[in-house]
């Protein structure tokens, strides 16, 4: 599935995380990789998706607020 966005919804899940960076970097480590790339939603959240070596697409969100 190369466009995440028409990824059925049973194949996501989203975490909110507190520090998106870091735990986008420590998860690349275990073999996760960015699918785009990381967006700011106005004032409110940082998001991303990322791909788990098993093909598991998971978005993080961190709130900024």
């Amino acid at each position: 599935m190369a466009d995440h966005r028409n990824a059925p919804v049973y194949l996501r899940v989203m975490f909110a995380v507190e520090d998106l960076g870091d735990t986008l970097e420590r998860l690349r480590t275990r073999g996760a990789e960015l699918v785009g790339e990381m967006v700011r939603y106005q004032d409110t959240y940082r998001l991303c998706y990322i791909r788990s070596p098993e093909g598991i697409l998971i978005g993080l969100a961190e709130d900024l607020r």
